[in-house]
């Protein structure tokens, strides 16, 4: 008989994570927060001179064509991507895989293959809100015309890496170290009480 390989993905969140409307919403909701558990974290790093190949491969495994350039990027039902520096990138699939897909599909002489499915986590953050929230913890313009639809940032509040993407009109997804996900999600939690916030 065949063992199932599979293993249950724990969220880090878990003790944290309380469902329901949070904080001052007398006025309705101005945000809110959930968890996505996409099943593939990909980060690609091309050498100097590869960017364009390493965008092409993206186009093939992910079937997302990214624009050129730091910061552009493209959301999509259940996928995604991003460049956050010169030449790297994240992919994001809620299908798990994709590594391995583009460990094949990326060779040495392009760039590296790095597997974050399982150091990061992933906090969604939407509605109304959304922008005037974010802009309490990271110093960065979030309206749509400096950080327009699939684009991403990397930035950092306090000692908390974050990567950041605007994948819907007023839905970000914040990418932080498993290890600092619960502290992230209780900070953001304090920081959307006064918008009032559901949890999905």
């Amino acid at each position: 008989m065949a063992r199932s390989t599979e293993v249950e993905r724990l969220s880090p969140l878990a003790p944290v994570y309380r469902a329901g409307p949070h904080g001052n919403f007398e006025d309705g909701v101005g945000v809110a927060l959930s968890e996505p558990r996409p099943g593939s974290i990909v980060q690609l790093a091309a050498w100097p001179g590869e960017e364009r190949r390493m965008i092409e491969a993206i186009r093939t495994v992910a079937g997302l064509a990214l624009p050129d350039g730091a910061g552009g990027g493209v959301s999509e039902a259940g996928k995604a991507a991003f460049g956050f520096a010169p030449g790297k990138f994240i992919v994001v699939d809620e299908k798990d895989g994709l590594a391995a897909a583009f460990a094949k599909a990326v060779t040495p002489a392009i760039g590296t293959v790095t597997d974050l499915s399982h150091g990061r986590t992933v906090i969604r953050i939407e509605g109304p809100e959304a922008e005037w929230v974010l802009a309490k913890f990271f110093a960065i313009d979030f309206s749509p015309a400096a950080f327009p639809l699939g684009a991403g940032r990397s930035t950092t509040h306090h000692d908390i890496f974050a990567q950041i993407q605007r994948s819907g009109p007023d839905r970000f997804d914040i990418h932080v170290f498993r290890s600092f996900a619960r502290s992230f999600w209780t900070a953001l939690c304090h920081g959307c009480e006064e918008v009032g916030y559901e949890v999905a």
